[in-house]
């Protein structure tokens, strides 16, 4: 984040409409907890704060990227619960309706770490609480910003979620790059057991 412009990012999306969809679609209300893992800089906090959430917890690794989403955001940022944290280390101090990822569960490449971000995610939920997932798909790139990913296909996901979380919507979208490049993601909404 210190290096380049969000807009330059491979990751950059003015406007994330599938997980905007996604989060409509689970039911989740404007009053309910939400928090967005790896969201950094993202534009998602815009775009829920616009549709009236009001309890939106922004959770990233990088100091630099929630700053960069603090100043844009500008007096509206004081509406946020902002957390800098590796999403593997994360204490949750309270449940949340929804937890959003667009940004980290790809790059969790070794059993240990993704068995303790789905213990994580796991207490952090409330019961029949949502889960809503953009990850590599099958055909997405085997590295990104220099490091190894994890592709998934939903059968993958399926393998490591189905024991606690139902699937409910899941589809396959390409993503553009600044620079061009297509990027396959799997969009997936899960929904914890009761």
């Amino acid at each position: 984040w210190s290096e380049k412009d969000e807009a330059t990012t491979s990751w950059f999306q003015a406007a994330p409409a599938v997980s905007l969809d996604l989060i409509e679609r689970s039911g989740t209300q404007p009053g309910d907890p939400v928090i967005d893992v790896g969201g950094g800089a993202s534009r998602l906090v815009d775009h829920l704060l616009d549709g009236g959430f009001t309890d939106v917890t922004v959770l990233d690794i990088s100091a630099a990227g929630l700053q960069r989403a603090q100043r844009r955001l500008g007096e509206r940022a004081a509406a946020v619960h902002w957390i800098e944290a590796d999403a593997t280390e994360f204490r949750p101090r309270r449940a949340y309706r929804l937890w959003h990822d667009r940004a980290v569960f790809h790059f969790l490449v070794e059993p240990k770490g993704v068995e303790r971000y789905l213990e994580i995610l796991r207490t952090a939920l409330v019961p029949g609480g949502h889960f809503v997932i953009a990850t590599f798909g099958p055909e997405g790139p085997d590295r990104c910003s220099g490091l190894p990913v994890q592709r998934y296909s939903v059968d993958g996901l399926a393998n490591l979620l189905q024991d606690d979380f139902d699937v409910r919507s899941f589809e396959i979208q390409d993503h553009v790059t600044p620079t061009g490049t297509v990027q396959q993601f799997l969009y997936a909404w899960w929904q914890a057991k009761t």
